[in-house]
C-alpha cells in the first residue's frame, strides 16, 4: 500500500481518545467507521464528537459545513465483520490491557483484509507486548495520540518487527490528517511525552495518597511556578481517572510497588464514586467549569 490507498479508517474503541482520533480523520476527508461492543457506547460517542465538531468550529479549525461533512463521513457499526471488511487502516483505542488488546487485534487479523494496516493507541505499553497477536507484526505499530483539541503531536513507536515501509506510511498518514509524527527510535514506555507526564502524575498522585498536601495545592505548586493552565491532577481528570487507575493499577500490580498500590488505591475511590473526570463532568474538579480555570486559584481564592 501507499498513502493515497488508504480511504477508510477502522476505529475500535469508542471512548474519549477513539472519538478524537475518529472525528480528526473524518475531518482530514477519511471515511470513518466506529466499532464498539454496545451501541449505547457509540451512541455517546457520536453526542461527544458532535460536541467536538462544535469545538473546532469555535476555534476556527472547520467551518459549520465542513464539520458537517466530516460528521457525515463516520459510521457507526457493533458488527465487527461489517466494520472490517473494507477497512485500510486501524487504529485501537480499548482500555489499557495487554491481553484485551491482543484478543481484540487477533479477532480483527481474522477479518480485516490483508492489507490493512493495524496501530494502536496505546499510552503506556510498548507494540512488542501486542504484535504476536495481531498476525501481521510487520504491518503493525504503536501510533499514539495526544488531546487533538489542544495539540497535533503524535508519536509513532514501531517494535522490531515493523517493517520500514509501515513506519513511512503511518508517518504519511499522520501528516495527511494534520498531525506532526515523532519517531521513537526503538520502543520506550510511555513514549516521549508520556514517560515524562507519567512521572509527573505519579509524584502528584504519592504527594497526595501520602497526605503530603492536597490536590488543589499541588496543582497550584505546579501551575504557580511552571506558568502552566493546568496541574497534574486537572490532566488526570482529562485523561480520564478510570484510564488512570488501571494504568497505575497495572504497573502496582506488575512491579508490587507499594507506593504505586497506595496511589491506585487513591485514584480507585475516585472511580469506585464514579467520577472519573471531564467526561463525567466530576473528578477532582467539576466541570465544565473547574476551580483551575477560575481568577484567584493559585491564590488560594476560589474554594
Amino acid at each position: 500500500m501507499n498513502i493515497d490507498d488508504i480511504k477508510q479508517v477502522l476505529i475500535v474503541g469508542s471512548g474519549n481518545m477513539g472519538q478524537q482520533i475518529g472525528f480528526q480523520c473524518a475531518a482530514s476527508g477519511y471515511d470513518v467507521i466506529l466499532y464498539d461492543i454496545s451501541q449505547n457506547f457509540l451512541d455517546t460517542a457520536m453526542d461527544r464528537i458532535g460536541k467536538l465538531a462544535k469545538n473546532y468550529i469555535a476555534g476556527g479549525r472547520l467551518n459549520d459545513q465542513s464539520a458537517a461533512d466530516a460528521l457525515k463521513r463516520i459510521r457507526t457499526t457493533v458488527d465487527a465483520e461489517d466494520a472490517s471488511k473494507s477497512a485500510d487502516f486501524v487504529s485501537e483505542s480499548v482500555p489499557e490491557d495487554p491481553d484485551l488488546k491482543g484478543r481484540v487485534f487477533a479477532q480483527f487479523n481474522k477479518i480485516c483484509p490483508a492489507h490493512t494496516i493495524f496501530t494502536t493507541n496505546t499510552s503506556t505499553l510498548i507494540p512488542s507486548m501486542i504484535a504476536p497477536a495481531t498476525g501481521r507484526p510487520d504491518r503493525f505499530c504503536a501510533f499514539h495520540f495526544h488531546d487533538v483539541r489542544f495539540n497535533n503531536i503524535v508519536d509513532i513507536m514501531p517494535h522490531p518487527g515493523t517493517s520500514s515501509k509501515t513506519v513511512a506510511l503511518i508517518k504519511a498518514f499522520a501528516e495527511r490528517i494534520g498531525q506532526v509524527a515523532i519517531v521513537l527510535q526503538k520502543e520506550n514506555f510511555g513514549y516521549v511525552f508520556n514517560a515524562m507526564l507519567m512521572e509527573l502524575m505519579k509524584s502528584a498522585q504519592s504527594l497526595a495518597a501520602n497526605d503530603v498536601a492536597t490536590v488543589k495545592d499541588i496543582d497550584r505548586a505546579w501551575m504557580g511556578v511552571m506558568h502552566t493552565l493546568v496541574g497534574p491532577f486537572g490532566i488526570m481528570d482529562s485523561i480520564g481517572l478510570d484510564t488512570v487507575w488501571k494504568v497505575t493499577d497495572y504497573w502496582a500490580n506488575i512491579l508490587k510497588d507499594p507506593q504505586a498500590i497506595a496511589n491506585a488505591a487513591f485514584l480507585k475511590k475516585y472511580v469506585d464514586a464514579g467520577n472519573v473526570g471531564v467526561k463525567t463532568g466530576k473528578g477532582f474538579y467539576s466541570y465544565p467549569d473547574p476551580a483551575f480555570e477560575k481568577p484567584g486559584f493559585i491564590e488560594g481564592k476560589t474554594p
